[in-house]
């Protein structure tokens, strides 16, 4: 009987094994087009569930998903084509005009070089309606710049929702678009150029100095500015310069970042990928228990010996109590590389070990921005992405540790 109990376990264990090193089933959102890059969430229904809003960059289109619930989550979710634009390179829900409807921005880079407003239908019932769409340029960024991301919020403190960009290439910049009193009159925006830039990759609103008001946290990958840093909006931000603070990866061609507690010690690390083979954590120095501009940083080995990273995102994912880091890559094709891993925190005796496991198997050679949050509802966190060259499109991997 005792032997028979033993061969029961080492089973379990042996299938509990196998199991965490598969690839994780992966469920796609939507792959009707080419060039998924880079999915945005925020509910803009008020269900309470994340929605989707994706820009397909070969494909020339600003696609919105509706999220159908943890009954449906894994078949191809209800979408609408909200424009069409040439190199879309970013997209963003924001409710620009305030009418309770959220609407659509989009970054182009290419020869559009174009931000543009999606406005969404006036009622709520038409928001999976094509022809209720209305796409429209903002006049003072036509040809001005590669843009490339844009993030909301209120800059300045007047009318309605600001908008903060940046851009790659000759001219780049991080700017803020001033929004008019009446957010509708697009040729009232005005760009207000802040700093310059050589390829803006993350634009994040997280408060950096504990002051309680939001600062623009930034990965720039390439020139003379590249590097994580993080800007402080000043009283009046358009005739006063805004601080910048450098905190790393300057020697580095930085990607995407996120920001969290990954040591457990309540304070935010800022975690990016890189093309150097390895991820930065950078941590801010602490001085009699209060934050410094001081920054030190450390490396994580990209899983595989992986050359290239792209982008990573932070969360528990096996819910041990410690935070876990996903990371994305080009892989190039090679079958025995996961273009999508996980690094878990192994700790013992003080020490910190990352142990990498596959998510996405040998599928997909190009994948892009990587958010978490648990789709199915079953109590621990996914996995979506999208993936760019074999067209897997938008996507998203299930955890199979519930």
């Amino acid at each position: 009987m005792a032997r028979i109990i033993a061969l029961l376990l080492g089973f379990i264990l042996f299938s509990a094994t196998v199991r965490a090193e598969m690839p994780w089933v992966r469920h796609t959102v939507d792959a009707s087009s080419v060039g998924a890059d880079g999915a945005k969430l925020q509910d803009v229904n008020g269900d309470g569930l994340p929605d989707l809003v994706v820009p397909w960059e070969e494909g020339g289109q600003i696609r919105a998903y509706l999220n159908p619930g943890p009954k449906k989550v894994t078949q191809l979710w209800p979408s609408v084509t909200v424009g069409m634009v040439k190199s879309p390179e970013d997209a963003i829900f924001v409710d620009l005009d305030r009418d309770g409807n959220v609407d659509v921005v989009s970054c182009c880079e290419g020869t559009q070089r174009t931000i543009q407003v999606h406005w969404a239908p006036r009622r709520a019932s038409d928001y999976l309606d094509v022809s209720q769409w209305k796409t429209r340029q903002i006049p003072c960024t036509v040809g001005e710049q590669m843009w490339m991301f844009a993030v909301s919020m209120q800059v300045d403190g007047n009318a309605g929702t600001d908008l903060i960009v940046g851009s790659k290439g000759a001219n780049a910049s991080v700017s803020w678009l001033e929004s008019p009193e009446n957010p509708r009159k697009l040729d009232e925006w005005k760009l207000h150029h802040i700093i310059p830039a050589g390829w803006i990759m993350s634009l994040r609103l997280a408060d950096m100095n504990a002051d309680g008001q939001h600062d623009l946290l930034l990965s720039d990958r390439r020139g003379m500015t590249r590097g994580v840093k993080w800007l402080e909006i000043p009283s009046n931000p358009v005739t006063n310069k805004w601080p910048v603070h450098n905190i790393g990866g300057r020697e580095n061609e930085v990607m995407f970042l996120d920001i969290a507690d990954l040591d457990g010690d309540r304070q935010s690390e800022v975690v990016v990928a890189t093309h150097q083979s390895k991820m930065l954590v950078l941590s801010q120095e602490l001085l009699n228990g209060k934050t410094t501009n001081r920054w030190s940083y450390k490396s994580i080995a990209n899983p595989h010996a992986i050359p290239k990273g792209k982008g990573v995102a932070i969360g528990d994912l096996n819910q041990d109590g410690y935070n876990d880091i996903v990371h994305t890559t080009e892989p190039s094709g090679d079958p025995r590389l996961s273009g999508v891993t996980w690094l878990r925190q192994e700790r013992e005796n003080g020490r910190v070990n990352w142990v990498s496991s596959d998510i996405s198997g040998p599928d997909g050679i190009k994948f892009d921005l990587v958010r978490l949050f648990d789709l199915d509802q079953d109590g621990d966190l996914d996995v979506i992405t999208c993936e760019e060259r074999h067209n897997l499109g938008v996507i998203w991997y299930e955890n199979p540790s519930r």
